[in-house]
């Protein structure tokens, strides 16, 4: 990623957590948190790495939230970002909080066992 890459993402991940948080109104979203979002440097598409607080039903649901709420998430990222323009948004779950916790309970097993 470039720099400019870089900064639109971080800006835009501000600004999609703001949307999700206090404008999105669809009751199948839950608690979410956006770990990471990856641009190419020709900004054309956003691939949004998000966790999802909940049951594996309720990430489901999520994601379906968010896929139908695509749309309106883009025009309001469209008000509150000035770029000629808008990259598609693809929404992926982040297993490296989950993998990571898994490394940690091998890690906890291990120093019982000794």
């Amino acid at each position: 990623m470039s720099i400019r890459s870089e900064r639109v993402g971080e800006q835009m991940k501000k600004e999609l957590m703001d949307i999700i948080n206090n404008k999105l109104k669809d009751p199948r979203v839950g608690f979410l948190t956006i770990t990471d979002v990856e641009l190419p440097g020709d900004l054309s598409h956003a691939t949004v790495y998000l966790t999802v607080l909940g049951s594996d039903k309720e990430k489901e649901d999520t994601f379906k939230g968010l896929e139908k709420a695509k749309g309106f998430i883009k025009s309001e990222l469209g008000n509150r970002m000035k770029l000629r323009i808008l990259p598609e948004l693809h929404f992926e779950y982040d297993e490296s909080i989950d993998y990571g916790n898994k490394i940690e309970r091998m890690i906890q097993d291990l120093n019982r066992n000794d």
